[in-house]
């Protein structure tokens, strides 16, 4: 029997005024939810260069944010039998717009209004948004 243990995702949400890029998800889990930019953690990489090399490979090179910074952090079980230590970031747009790189795990991309997210989201999204209004740093999925 193989010991069964938590991986570490990183993910980005980018803001543009009153706007989060989202996009919508396909084929592991999460399918067919909005979430931001993200992915696994590499060896030894810092949290900000897995959210910019994330956000790139996904939405394209072309897309220009801030320097990413530390959002919240979730310990994510809901998808089951996977289960993440979620570690979130926050980037805000400065220019060029997303394309789809990844067509096998992600249908589009689009702005939606930080106030009216499109449903379903990927679990930690609605987390996300809490720790930008709050600044909560902390969820327990």
């Amino acid at each position: 029997m193989t010991e069964q243990r938590a991986q570490v995702g990183v993910g980005l949400i980018v803001i543009k005024g009153n706007k989060v890029l989202l996009g919508r998800r396909k084929g592991s889990h999460g399918a067919g939810e909005y979430a931001g930019a993200g992915g696994h953690l590499e060896y030894m990489e810092p949290f900000e260069q897995t959210a910019i090399r994330e956000l790139a490979e996904e939405a394209g090179p072309g897309l220009k944010v801030t320097k990413p910074e530390f959002l919240c952090l979730n310990n994510l079980t809901e998808y089951a039998p996977k289960h993440y230590v979620d570690i979130a970031m926050v980037s805000k747009w400065i220019s060029g717009e997303p394309r789809v790189m990844e067509p096998d795990k992600l249908e589009s991309w689009d702005w939606y209004d930080i106030d009216n997210l499109p449903s379903p989201l990927f679990n930690v999204i609605d987390n996300y948004i809490t720790a930008y209004k709050t600044g909560q740093k902390y969820f327990e999925n």
